[in-house]
């Protein structure tokens, strides 16, 4: 079954570049004197080769903008890796791989879904936390880096304490997340979302989705959420005319995770 594309991918609107300009111009103008923005991408729930995943990977390859990609650990193989590591020959640091969950499968008998949430047993967190990055080294080596990605955007206080005590250098979730990160473990949190969207009407959809990418802009802090099997021609559309826009733009500076938490950003 295919996940459900949501409705702005449904039409694009005519002048979508000016607006894409407008938001990039306007947020911008918010942060002036502090230097360039940042901006990054999280490529969500890879592991398996695919169309649409390729086709994602050449519009950043043909942009020059890293992506940083959330890997199951659970779902990738050796084989596997071997296909997605292609695209680490023409420029191995555009991309950042990293850890997303263990099996991405949720454990909660009620409530907003997680696989790490309260739920289930510290030991239980742990085994899978840990289940996951040395299936990631083993299979990367050198390739993973060390931030990790739950399911869903959310986890418990005690997966937040595991992986700052397990060496993680960060993790990313959604912005607002109730639960804080603790001192020491960043939380690169996304806060513009393209593809898990439920409104209902595409001009809903892009009034809010407009101003969600201004808004992220103008606090500095730009984090872009994708889901790439969740995308369409329109969507991989709308995504070459923002990287287009962001490689003519001198006010934003596009970077992944390794860049944020080794502080590489200038």
């Amino acid at each position: 079954m295919n996940p459900t594309v949501a409705a702005l991918w449904h039409h694009l609107p005519s002048d979508l570049d000016a607006h894409i300009a407008a938001c990039i111009h306007r947020g911008y103008e918010k942060v002036q004197g502090q230097g360039a923005g940042t901006i990054f991408f999280r490529a969500d729930d890879v592991a398996v080769p695919g169309r649409q995943f390729s086709r994602l990977m050449d519009l950043f390859s043909a942009y020059g903008v890293p992506l940083s990609l959330a890997v199951v650990p659970a779902a990738l193989t050796r084989k596997r890796w071997q296909c997605l590591k292609g695209f680490e020959k023409k420029n191995p640091s555009r991309w950042c791989w990293h850890q997303h969950g263990w099996r991405h499968v949720n454990h909660e008998t009620e409530g907003k879904k997680q696989e790490f949430g309260g739920g289930r047993t510290v030991s239980e967190i742990k085994r899978d936390l840990v289940k996951g990055k040395e299936r990631l080294e083993m299979l990367m080596g050198d390739h993973f880096y060390p931030v990790f990605t739950p399911p869903w955007n959310r986890c418990s206080s005690n997966t937040l304490k595991l992986a700052k005590e397990l060496g993680y250098a960060a993790v990313s979730r959604s912005r607002g997340s109730k639960t804080p990160s603790p001192g020491g473990l960043p939380d690169f949190f996304v806060n513009v979302d393209l593809h898990t969207r439920k409104e209902k009407r595409p001009a809903e959809a892009w009034e809010k989705l407009f101003s969600e990418l201004q808004q992220a802009i103008a606090s500095n802090h730009c984090g872009i959420m994708i889901h790439h099997r969740m995308m369409n021609d329109a969507a991989f559309d709308f995504m070459e005319i923002l990287l287009k826009a962001l490689a003519e733009s001198p006010n934003l500076q596009p970077v992944h995770f390794r860049d944020l938490a080794e502080n590489r950003v200038s």
